[in-house]
């Protein structure tokens, strides 16, 4: 005959495993608000998400990431611009290597800087005008088969500069 378990033990695996489904929704809500970009492949497919500081104003863009000695995996900051045009980018200041990604005001990723040398003030930028650009850790595009002619889709937040 095959043994059964005691009834409370199924309840008590019934229970833990409700806790950690209710753990697992508080997380994922507790995120849902903090803003996002996604960033897609041509076909639409999802290559990867990154959880974004915005830098949205003069003095935010220009702080940056200045200073930081550590930068989550998924985590980086939005650069937003009141209107496109050829942005030109620096490491001044910046301890941590960086992939500058370069995007128009539909989103369509326009270049990518892979890599950025910490701490260098040599001028960074792309071909062509951008309205968006997204710092993350350096080696995060290569990792996640990020390109041009991929797309920044925002979720959480609309990407408007405050000056």
């Amino acid at each position: 005959m095959k043994p059964t378990r005691p009834r409370f033990c199924r309840r008590t695996n019934l229970l833990a495993i409700a806790a950690v489904a209710m753990l697992l929704l508080a997380h994922r809500a507790a995120r849902a608000d903090q803003p996002a970009v996604e960033i897609a492949a041509p076909n639409g497919t999802a290559r990867a998400v990154v959880q974004v500081e915005i830098a949205d104003s003069e003095g935010k863009r220009e702080f940056g990431l200045m200073y930081r000695k550590h930068l989550d995996e998924n985590a980086g900051m939005i650069f937003v611009f009141a209107q496109p045009s050829h942005l030109t980018f620096w490491m001044k200041n910046t301890e941590i290597p960086l992939d500058m990604i370069f995007a128009g005001p539909d989103g369509k990723i326009s270049g990518i800087i892979e890599n950025a040398t910490p701490l260098s003030e040599r001028a960074l930028s792309v071909d062509g005008d951008s309205q968006y650009v997204v710092e993350v850790n350096g080696g995060f595009c290569k990792r996640h088969g990020i390109k041009a002619g991929d797309t920044l889709k925002f979720e959480g937040f609309e990407p408007r500069a405050r000056d």
